[in-house]
């Protein structure tokens, strides 16, 4: 099928270049994949549910496509053992960008496997009263909790949690 995608692609490229026109204007609704061995493209009639918006290409994971039949992609390394609390270097700021003017404490710099995070969130949580979640590394508490947030990582041991920001 993949090579059949490719043949139609190809012949329509080949008429719309020998009638002088460029092909690239009918790829405009196309979106990028990221995928070792599929084209480059996908069409979007064909994806329109699973559709998110990219706004650069690192937002695809650093590839977008290779020719190497050997290629094996790079798995990111998270760390499976958890640091000791003395030893978290947590940073505590607010942020309302992005968010409809709504303040969000974030937590970043947690050293330890995705389950120990999700469960510091939790507490941190049940400790502000509010709600929130654990995404991308960082662990977001709605609300501008920074003094309950910091004053709770120290009296649990974490030690080396400093304010950062304004």
């Amino acid at each position: 099928m993949v090579d059949d995608w490719w043949l139609i692609v190809d012949r329509k490229y080949k008429r719309q270049k020998a009638e002088g026109r460029d092909i690239l204007p009918s790829f405009k609704h196309c979106v990028p994949l990221v995928c070792t061995h599929l084209p480059l493209w996908s069409l979007s009639s064909f994806s329109m549910a699973q559709k998110k918006k990219l706004n650069s290409l690192s937002d695809l994971g650093g590839l977008v496509y290779s020719t190497d039949p050997n290629f094996k992609p790079v798995e990111d390394e998270t760390p499976t053992e958890l640091l000791p609390a003395a030893k978290q270097r947590l940073r505590i700021w607010c942020e309302t960008k992005h968010r409809g003017g709504k303040a969000v404490t974030i937590v970043a710099g947690f050293e330890g496997p995705d389950a120990d995070m999700e469960q510091l969130g939790k507490q941190l949580k049940q400790a502000c009263g509010t709600g929130g979640s654990v995404k991308d590394g960082e662990i977001l508490v709605q609300g501008d909790h920074r003094e309950k947030v910091l004053q709770w990582l120290l009296k649990n041991g974490y030690t080396q949690t400093k304010k950062a920001g304004g």
